[in-house]
């Protein structure tokens, strides 16, 4: 993988965190009970439609990279994702981390590591 696939393979679960975040953020602003106003003003809330549009980013981004990387090394990077919300729902909202989350989390990038970092150069054995 090119060193400019590799940036832009880094923008996923950053454009996934930022999405959650905005989410979070419109659903926090609208807490009246659902129905048609409610539906209405989250479509219209400036956070939902941030929301939109980082998911739109995030999917065109996601096109491209498995137009050059294998579907085996892109995917797991965006377990990274949970990682970034974890700490943006600490950092951004107060949220707790217990310790088996940050556990979990250094599993995740520890997994990440292993997976994007393994040789391609196995092959698979062919089946009599």
């Amino acid at each position: 993988m090119n060193k400019s696939y590799r940036m832009l393979w880094l923008y996923v679960p950053i454009l996934n965190a930022l999405q959650q975040i905005f989410l979070k953020q419109s659903a926090s602003t609208f807490v009246d009970d659902f129905g048609m106003n409610w539906l209405t003003a989250l479509l219209s809330s400036p956070w939902f439609l941030l929301a939109i549009a980082a998911e739109i980013a995030c999917f065109v981004l996601w096109i491209r990279i498995l137009a050059e990387v294998d579907l085996t090394k892109a995917f797991p990077i965006s377990a990274i994702s949970y990682v970034f919300v974890l700490a943006s729902a600490w950092f951004l909202y107060d949220e707790p981390a217990s310790l088996l989350q940050l556990v979990g989390s250094a599993l995740i990038m520890t997994g990440v590591w292993w997976i994007s970092t393994a040789s391609t150069s196995t092959s698979r054995s062919a089946s009599p």
